[in-house]
């Protein structure tokens, strides 16, 4: 038999060895794959892929589920709540905004109902950020799939955000970028569009976007861009506004015009496309060019004082906490009359100009201040504290202190008349005197050294005596003089030592505008304030001042030291400048022993003003003597202070508001009946030799020429004539020295006649200047060479409290 080739079967015992056992069946996973070896084994089959995917696919749904269901929306961000805070001017009636003074803003924003808007503002900015806005559920698949693939393809970033998605990241979440935040973004507009209206949304986004140009919201925007409030938006307008939304500080006109029109003609055609305009109605469109854009500075200029004086008061109530003012959208009414802050403005730049010194221009680092207070209310109605705060953001007003020199001498006038020592007493006023109570005895001399023999307190007032007051403050004591300062309203701290009166102590100059407001108001302290009126964003009243007032000063002491001040003004140190004004007017003058602060406070029933010159020295650490400029060779409280004062109350009597001329109250007399003094009133008792009618014909005092025009003047004063001054060029006469009086000297005039005196202004100099008839005269009259000074004395530096 042949051999066979074919391999012998194997047995049926083997074949049967061969079968898979139960334990050894694959299962649906298959995986890892036994039946292959290496890294074949590992690789999934489609089984694991089939069954990955729908588990993918149940456990996406699962979570998206759940995200659904556990996602809800926070409370909306504080800052879509921020309206800005406006601050006015003082209106025409209590309680009424003037023209806007400035603004607080943390984000520039003003809320504006949806309702109140024109549709077309809708329809630009949904035609610009979503077109189906109004239709969609919240979401675009296909916008959000579109940006994916985009991102991951590593081209620019672009956003796949709905209107309702970009509403919910800034009104709800803030910004978001990862793709977790889209996410939970997307689950959020969905449901907000379930729970919010369309309108609703709408409104919302409105007040909530940025635009550009420091503007959050369509209020603020239409403002910034147009000038307009929102309501009255143009279809034009808005589309441009709609146009600058995905890019508004580089698409703004301002910066790139042509992407602006660009995109407004865009936002216009999807705007017919939607069926939102028609055909007709876009070929007539115009593109709107803005108006120019002013970057705000909200503390720029001579304002940005006020403002912050504004900040503190109302931080000062703690009704607010640190920043909310720029947070709350409140309306701020302030006392500040817009026209008399105008005014006070032109003085103190005008002094600072040259203006008020024949173009002389004073030492750059002198300070003014000018400071107005309504003595009804304690309002502050204008207030100078610099030319600008961002330069200078130390207010001369309010953070300024200056000595006070003889401002100070009222108030040891009220103590003393408190103590019933009235006004006909009669002290010695010569110069110098020393008394052991005052620094070891050293003497106490005059302004100039003068004399003037036994006065009453009304003379030794109206020529600001320091020997009389001296010894009146030694009787009413320091403290007491302290007392009645800080009653009046001085909030500095004082020492009440016996030099005080003379004005030893550095005060605020609004200090001082507020306590001779007191004097005003008959001894009702009221505390000067700027705020007038504080309203919610709804209208309503959140805080006013309280303006009551105190009385801490009798009123028949107030009507006896009101007397007493406006001979000052009447004959005093103060007659040169202020008198020209024309009606009753109480003041004092005021300069510093090495005249590092020069004064002039007064006040008229209606207003009490304090003016203030200081030199800030060159480190700024101090003060300096103020150096004199123009034909005046010592800034002492007569010249340039009262000057100043004069200017701007003349102005402010100009406004009809303040042109009627109202009186004092009549001199109370206090302590008893005044006996005639050089105030020249009638007797009340039997004469004395002393009190003997003046003779009717009186001799020129001799030995008047060259001496200082204050010495002349104060040897007319007590021969009964009054001195009138004029100035003069002269090359042999020096400066601030009489030249010749006419009628000359021991000539005969009647008692109380007019005397004048002839004052040199030096040598030509050697620039020629217009002659006097070709110069425009001065808003006031331009002081003498030697001014006189406020004691009477001679033009040399003064004693303590001149």
């Amino acid at each position: 038999m042949a051999a066979s080739n074919r391999r012998a079967a194997p047995s049926r015992a083997r074949r049967a060895s061969r079968r898979p056992v139960a334990s050894e069946r694959r299962g649906f996973w298959n995986y890892p794959r036994r039946e292959h070896t290496g890294l074949h084994r590992w690789l999934p089959s489609w089984r694991v892929v089939l069954g990955a995917f729908i588990g993918g696919i149940f456990l996406a749904l699962g979570a998206g589920a759940a995200a659904f269901a556990f996602i809800n929306p926070a409370d909306p961000l504080a800052e879509v709540d921020y309206q800005t805070t406006t601050v006015y001017f003082a209106g025409p009636e209590p309680g009424t905004p003037g023209p806007e003074m400035g603004q607080f803003a943390e984000q520039r924003r003003e809320l504006v109902e949806y309702e109140t808007l024109p549709e077309h503002i809708g329809f630009a900015v949904a035609a610009g950020e979503d077109k189906t806005f109004f239709t969609n559920r919240g979401v675009s698949l296909t916008g959000m799939a579109r940006a994916f693939i985009n991102n991951i393809q590593g081209k620019p970033t672009q956003g796949g955000s709905t209107l309702t998605q970009q509403y919910v990241e800034r009104y709800y979440q803030s910004t978001t970028t990862d793709y977790w935040g889209k996410a939970k973004e997307a689950v959020l507009a969905i449901k907000i569009s379930q729970s919010e209206s369309k309108e609703q949304i709408m409104g919302r986004y409105l007040n909530t976007i940025y635009f550009g140009r420091d503007s959050y919201g369509i209020q603020a925007a239409a403002q910034s861009y147009y000038g307009v409030n929102a309501a009255d938006l143009t279809v034009a307008q808005a589309a441009l506004l709609a146009a600058v939304i995905p890019s508004p500080n580089n698409w703004d006109p301002a910066n790139n015009r042509d992407k602006a029109e660009q995109r407004w003609g865009i936002i216009l055609d999807r705007m017919v496309e939607m069926g939102w305009l028609t055909s007709e109605e876009r070929a007539a469109q115009v593109f709107p060019d803005p108006v120019p854009y002013v970057e705000s500075e909200t503390y720029r200029g001579p304002n940005g004082y006020l403002l912050k004086m504004v900040e503190k008061e109302l931080y000062a109530t703690n009704l607010w906490a640190d920043g909310e003012l720029k947070t709350e959208g409140l309306k701020i009414i302030t006392t500040i009359d817009p026209a008399l802050q105008d005014m006070a403005f032109q003085s103190a730049e005008g002094l600072r100009s040259g203006a008020l010194s024949d173009g002389a221009l004073p030492d750059e680092r002198l300070r003014v201040s000018i400071s107005t207070v309504d003595p009804a209310t304690g309002g502050i109605v204008a207030l100078y504290g610099g030319p600008d705060y961002l330069t200078d953001s130390k207010n001369t007003a309010t953070f300024d202190r200056v000595p006070a020199a003889s401002t100070f001498k009222p108030f040891t006038l009220v103590a003393a008349l408190q103590q019933g020592i009235s006004l006909s007493t009669r002290y010695d006023g010569n110069s110098p005197k020393s008394f052991p109570e005052w620094d070891n005895g050293k003497p106490v001399p005059n302004f100039g050294d003068q004399s003037f023999g036994n006065i009453d307190l009304v003379e030794a007032t109206a020529q600001s005596v320091n020997t009389v007051y001296a010894q009146l403050n030694l009787e009413v004591t320091p403290a007491n003089t302290t007392k009645a300062a800080e009653a009046a309203g001085i909030t500095t701290p004082l020492e009440a030592n016996v030099a005080n009166v003379l004005g030893t102590d550095f005060v605020h100059p609004l200090d001082m505008a507020g306590a001779y407001a007191t004097f005003a108001a008959q001894g009702v302290r009221r505390t000067p304030h700027i705020v007038q009126q504080v309203t919610h964003s709804d209208g309503v009243v959140a805080w006013q001042p309280d303006t009551t007032g105190e009385t801490v000063f009798p009123a028949d002491v107030m009507a006896d030291a009101t007397y007493a001040m406006t001979q000052v003004v009447e004959r005093g140190s103060g007659k040169a400048q202020v008198s020209r004004l024309k009606r009753p007017i109480a003041g004092k003058t005021g300069s510093e022993t090495l005249n590092k602060g020069a004064w002039f406070v007064g006040y008229v029933p209606q207003l009490a003003t304090a003016v203030s010159l200081s030199q800030l020295a060159e480190d700024g650490k101090g003060l300096d003597t103020i150096e004199p400029w123009g034909r005046v060779t010592s800034v002492n409280g007569s010249t340039y202070p009262a000057m100043l004062w004069a200017d701007y109350m003349a102005k402010v009597f100009a406004d009809p508001r303040y042109q009627e001329v109202q009186q004092f109250p009549a001199r109370a007399n206090v302590g008893g009946k005044p006996t005639p003094t050089a105030t020249a009133e009638a007797p009340t008792e039997e004469p004395t030799v002393e009190e003997s009618a003046p003779p009717a014909d009186v001799q020129v005092p001799s030995g008047l020429v060259g001496r200082t025009e204050a010495d002349a003047a104060g040897s007319l004063q007590a021969a009964g004539l009054a001195a009138r001054v004029v100035s003069e060029r002269s090359t042999t006469v020096p400066v601030g020295r009489v030249i010749r009086v006419d009628p000359g000297e021991g000539s005969t005039v009647a008692s109380g006649g007019t005397v004048t005196i002839v004052v040199s202004t030096g040598a030509p100099q050697p620039t020629p200047t217009p002659p006097p008839a070709t110069v425009a005269p001065p808003p006031v009259p331009t002081p003498t060479a030697t001014p006189a000074p406020e004691g009477g004395g001679a033009a040399v530096p003064p004693p303590p409290g001149g």
